[in-house]
């Protein structure tokens, strides 16, 4: 059985909270999702893989049809893992430029190196600097994105700073996700 969600035509975040609810109300079959731009296509995408969904994605005539399906059951709409989430909301440490960057380049080298890795780590403001290319970080974010560390990136700094085509880890994501990324945490850490 397949259920079918047109989100046309609607703004940002309003294509992943429907599609939330429609995957909360879904009791057996697939989902399809139509979208009409690339950012709703990839924020509705990261919504179902952080639910264990599989996705595909077909385009035509404009629009993007994605079909969520569950994997061998295993789809959790409500999961109850907490972790922890940390929020870059400068790329900068503290207020002095030039030892900021230093002390970030620091920071996320060493936390790269560690065992106890958060579950997700989000970019916000000038903090997406981090995520696109020409980052002195971007190595160490790969590597954390590797072993299984979500990096999300707020679409609408990445446009204020003109870099979502340059954006080289992680995904593109927006408000709802990422505050249901905060809320659901045992942990939030906020730097910058």
């Amino acid at each position: 059985m397949e259920n079918t969600l047109d989100a046309r035509g609607l703004a940002c975040p309003q294509p992943v909270i429907l599609t939330k609810k429609a995957l909360e109300e879904l009791k057996e079959g697939s989902l399809v999702v139509v979208v009409d731009n690339d950012a709703a296509r990839g924020n509705v995408c990261s919504l179902a893989s952080s639910k264990s969904c599989g996705t595909e994605v077909e385009e035509k005539e404009g629009a993007y049809y994605i079909t969520i399906t569950r994997r061998e059951n295993l789809c959790e709409i409500f999961s109850t893992e907490k972790a922890t989430v940390i929020v870059f909301g400068s790329n900068v440490l503290g207020s002095n430029e030039e030892l900021g960057k230093v002390l970030m380049k620091s920071y996320i080298y060493t936390l790269s190196e560690g065992e106890d890795l958060p579950r997700s780590m989000i970019f916000l403001n000038s903090g997406v600097i981090l995520t696109t290319q020409g980052s002195e970080v971007l190595d160490e974010l790969k590597g954390l994105e590797s072993r299984g560390v979500e990096i999300l990136s707020c679409g609408t700094c990445l446009e204020f700073f003109e870099l979502k085509e340059k954006l080289a880890v992680g995904s593109i994501s927006n408000m709802y996700t990422i505050t249901e990324k905060m809320a659901e945490a045992d942990k939030v850490f906020t730097l910058g």
